[in-house]
């Protein structure tokens, strides 16, 4: 008997009146409940890296050429052996059914249909393997990643990554910026919690470490918790066991950039998380270049954080991004209008950067560079 085909989300209906990604937020804060709204807008301690990540994209100045050549100009890149149609790839947001019944299936459909590159979270609402069937053969799509969180059972992260790779994935983003979570307020006065129906399915099978007794004066969290988090040793073992690419995810240290390229992993993402695990990291705006002066050629530097315009984009790309990641706005569209709110709030950061290239002087993001920038005079 053949195989039933994946699912198809429904198709919603596009709140009137959205015109940016700032619109979608606001609509989304309709839809969304205090649990869910304080998971997904909230970030560590005071929030200072939250906010900072957005204001530092707005505090750079875009310098524009006139007068120059724009015909057959394009968004096009060259990522890890593919061209993309243009740098955007959605990043992994857990429980995102928590924002709209069809969750990672509406993301990747409309992710799909914009070309836009996918990665699927660890933490996964949806089974990683109904992802890839629903999108995988979809000519245009973008590049298809699993993030992970490598766990304290070696067996269970070998495993998973062995799914992914089965089901078709084409990189591993392994997160090394989070061994454990930020302290983040909103969540704890909300009283956060996950409902049964967007759990992380590819962990329902994953069993508890082993209790830990700690003598008098030892921390829960260094001498228990902390057993296991990742070292650099793991990434050489994960890399070890799979032929698919690794990029680390959460790289914010020059000198970690260089012991990266030094295990000649496939690429960096400069990232804070978002600002939700260790509050007052400077907005990775500002982290950008110095990663890659780091790296120079050797791997490709992706950035995510506070990314709202087209603007932003090029922004990225003229600090020497080859790629940005978008989080927290793919949930508002998700939220407001599932697939068709997802690829609404990609639609609009394509549009906007073809416009701000022109308006820029700027055919070919290849042609990005540290002078589209305004740099005042010392």
């Amino acid at each position: 008997m053949p195989a039933a085909p994946p699912p198809v989300p429904a198709v919603d209906r596009l709140p009137a009146g959205l015109a940016t990604l700032a619109d979608h937020e606001a609509h989304a804060r309709t839809r969304l409940d205090d649990n869910a709204w304080a998971y997904f807008s909230g970030g560590a301690g005071d929030e200072i890296t939250l906010r900072a990540n957005r204001a530092a994209w707005d505090a750079l100045q875009l310098h524009p050429r006139v007068l120059r050549p724009l015909q057959g100009g394009n968004t096009r890149v060259e990522l890890l052996g593919r061209q993309l149609a243009h740098p955007i790839l959605v990043a992994p947001v857990a429980f995102q059914r928590m924002a709209h019944a069809d969750g990672e299936l509406a993301t990747a459909h409309a992710a799909s249909a914009l070309g836009a590159g996918l990665v699927l979270s660890t933490q996964a609402s949806t089974p990683l393997e109904a992802i890839a069937a629903a999108i995988a053969h979809e000519p245009g799509r973008g590049p298809l990643w699993f993030q992970l969180y490598l766990q304290h059972d070696r067996g269970f992260t070998r495993a998973l990554v062995q799914r992914a790779e089965q089901a078709g994935y084409e990189a591993l983003v392994l997160t090394v910026d989070a061994p454990t979570s930020g302290a983040r307020d909103r969540e704890r006065r909300a009283g956060f919690q996950v409902p049964p129906h967007a759990a992380a399915v590819h962990l329902a099978a994953l069993s508890p470490p082993p209790p830990v007794m700690l003598a008098p004066g030892q921390s829960a969290l260094f001498d228990a918790l902390l057993q296991h988090a990742p070292t650099w040793d793991d990434v050489h073992w994960l890399q070890s066991i799979s032929r698919l690419p690794v990029l680390l995810k959460g790289v914010t240290h020059a000198q970690d950039a260089r012991q990266a390229a030094a295990l000649q992993v496939a690429g960096l993402i400069v990232s804070n998380h978002g600002g939700r695990t260790l509050d007052t990291v400077p907005p990775t705006a500002v982290l950008l270049p110095p990663i890659v002066d780091a790296v120079g050629s050797t791997l490709p530097v992706l950035v995510d954080g506070g990314i709202r315009r087209g603007t932003d984009i090029l922004k990225a790309m003229a600090l020497g991004a080859r790629a940005v990641l978008v989080g927290r706005p793919v949930v508002w569209g998700l939220a407001n209008a599932g697939a068709v709110g997802v690829a609404h709030v990609l639609r609009l950061l394509r549009d906007e950067l073809e416009i701000a290239m022109a308006l820029c002087g700027c055919a070919n993001l290849a042609d990005c560079s540290p002078q589209m920038l305004w740099r005042a005079a010392p």
